[in-house]
């Protein structure tokens, strides 16, 4: 039994990094134990935020500064239910750049159906 709990723990510690947060990072919120948030269940976000991590509790929890709907909850969360934000910034990531939606202009009593949109 005791080479089989030294085994399972070699493995997971093989591929398990400690969470790495510290105060003043944003981080985003898992809502899957968010049961009261606005519209149906299977169309709300996977994660919230993003919010500032206020404080450390210990290794397994943080204490967020959270806004807007998630205002009156408890911010207190478990670093299960938290992942690191990544922001779009075009420093970091200059192949993501959108060009702007092209609207090609009408002649003055020019009617045209839209029969798609695309995004």
């Amino acid at each position: 039994m005791q080479n089989s709990f030294k085994y399972a723990k070699e493995r997971w510690d093989k591929s398990h990094k400690p969470p790495d947060f510290k105060i003043g990072d944003l981080v985003l919120v898992s809502t899957l134990n968010f049961n009261n948030i606005k519209g149906p269940k299977k169309l709300k976000d996977s994660f919230a935020g993003p919010f500032m991590i206020k404080a450390l509790h210990g290794p397994n929890a943080v204490q967020l500064e959270l806004t807007g709907e998630l205002m009156n909850k408890h911010p207190t969360f478990p670093v299960s239910l938290i992942k690191p934000y990544s922001s779009s910034d075009k420093e970091l990531f200059p192949l993501r750049n959108k060009p702007p939606l092209e609207i090609p202009p009408l002649e003055e009593g020019e009617e045209k159906k839209i029969v798609k949109v695309f995004k």
